[in-house]
């Protein structure tokens, strides 16, 4: 077991941040920890990086308390945050020298910042400061420096936030390299990171974790959920889409394009047509459709559904 859990409780005063939060994550796992802003992401990786101690609960890193020994966590953990910290005046291979020193690589230290500028792509940046690339290259030191001294585990807290469409590309590709050797937990808001990296998804939303599957197991789940896309030719209210027969949920697309989650093996179709007739609207299109995550998530974090 790389990463353990067991009821944790962070509170910031009256804020509970995270409320009885338990996760199990095996070796060679990729998972995906997803949740909307504030949700306590960012709290829990850094309770399991020994950042921020927890006011209740324990955890464990490949079988390490947190807390009892800390020491040994941080030598298994490699932490790249949220706000990536850099030294911007110093010299890519200046910097990745440096963290290797702290780790006391010693004789090993020059093999394996020049490994870690070939895995993460900088062997072309190494002789440039920090400050002057591109924020996708800032991440792949970030990358470089959470991976120097060959952790177990990798914690990654929004690894894409504010990189450009091939920028987000590429590090993703890198993370799914990575995760070929190593446990990693990476934090995200965006489902289809976990679509294309995670083989598990953990969801977290207000403190609380509301879904913890295998990306496959959630396909499972969104697949047993009827989702019809209809398109009016006027405004219709929510509240009256809800009154049909069979609609569980509907979300307002754009204009008066809307997408309306039905019950599991229900076909509402025929009583949408019945609510237009019955209101003088016209339906200008409708399509049966699957669920996507990114629904499942907006359902997941707005109902509370297990």
């Amino acid at each position: 077991m790389s990463i353990k859990v067991n009821n944790i409780t962070k509170n910031y005063g009256a804020q509970k941040a995270l409320n009885d939060v338990s996760l199990k994550i095996d070796a060679g796992e990729i998972v995906g920890l997803v949740g909307p802003n504030g949700a306590g992401k960012s709290t829990l990786m850094k309770i399991i990086t020994c950042y921020l101690p927890q006011t209740s609960g324990d955890a464990f890193v490949c079988d390490f308390n947190v807390i009892e020994h800390s020491l040994e966590v941080r030598k298994k953990v490699g932490y790249l945050p949220e706000h990536n910290p850099l030294y911007l005046d110093m010299y890519v291979i200046e910097f990745l020298e440096f963290i290797g020193g702290i780790y006391k690589l010693g004789k090993n230290l020059k093999s394996r910042v020049a490994e870690m500028m070939e895995i993460t792509g900088l062997e072309l940046e190494r002789k440039k400061k920090i400050g002057a690339l591109s924020k996708g290259y800032r991440q792949r030191v970030g990358l470089a420096q959470a991976l120097i001294h060959n952790p177990e585990v990798l914690i990654l807290d929004e690894p894409t936030s504010g990189l450009d469409p091939n920028q987000i590309i590429e590090i993703r590709n890198l993370i799914k390299e990575i995760g070929k050797e190593k446990t990693v937990l990476f934090s995200t808001h965006i489902m289809q990171e976990v679509e294309a990296i995670c083989n598990k998804v953990i969801v977290i939303d207000k403190g609380k974790i509301v879904a913890d599957r295998t990306t496959a197991d959630m396909h499972k789940f969104t697949a047993n959920v009827q989702m019809i896309s209809v398109e009016f030719d006027t405004k219709v209210e929510k509240s009256e889409l809800l009154n049909i027969p069979g609609v569980l949920d509907a979300i307002a697309v754009k204009d008066f394009l809307w997408s309306i989650r039905t019950e599991p093996d229900k076909d509402a179709r025929p009583e949408i047509f019945k609510f237009a007739v019955k209101h003088n609207i016209t339906v200008l299109s409708m399509n049966m459709e699957e669920q996507s995550l990114e629904e499942t998530f907006h359902q997941l974090t707005q109902s509370g559904i297990q």
